[in-house]
């Protein structure tokens, strides 16, 4: 995982607060100052003054082929999960509060959601 990588993608510049790569396809992080590999999966933050920009970048996303989107709103205190699905976002789940969850690419580990807002 890395945090707030800066990713070119032709001519779109995005800097996601969070992303990650499996292991087969970037197998160790190049010595760049941006990458041009789309990551597997993103983590927006999304603030009040950021909602608009952080769903735009949604769309940047999917046409890259990211397969996995998380959006955190640390003010409401929820996750949305999304998969990429036929070149399209598909909404798996919403949570909020702070209920154990298991997300998508990351299911296998349990999320306890009340730690991301302390």
């Amino acid at each position: 995982m890395l945090n707030k990588p800066e990713l070119h993608f032709g001519g779109d510049v995005l800097v996601p607060d969070i992303t990650g790569w499996r292991r087969s396809r970037l197998p160790e992080l190049p010595n760049a100052a941006f990458m041009t590999l789309a990551p597997d999966w993103v983590c927006e933050v999304r603030w009040p003054t950021t909602e608009t920009l952080d769903r735009s970048k949604l769309r940047i996303y999917a046409c890259e082929g990211v397969s996995h989107a998380w959006l955190v709103d640390p003010v409401r205190h929820s996750l949305e999960v999304r998969s990429l699905d036929s070149g399209r976002w598909r909404s798996v789940a919403s949570h909020e509060g702070s209920a154990r969850v298991r997300a998508p690419p990351f299911d296998a580990l349990e999320l306890e959601l009340g730690a991301l807002w302390v």
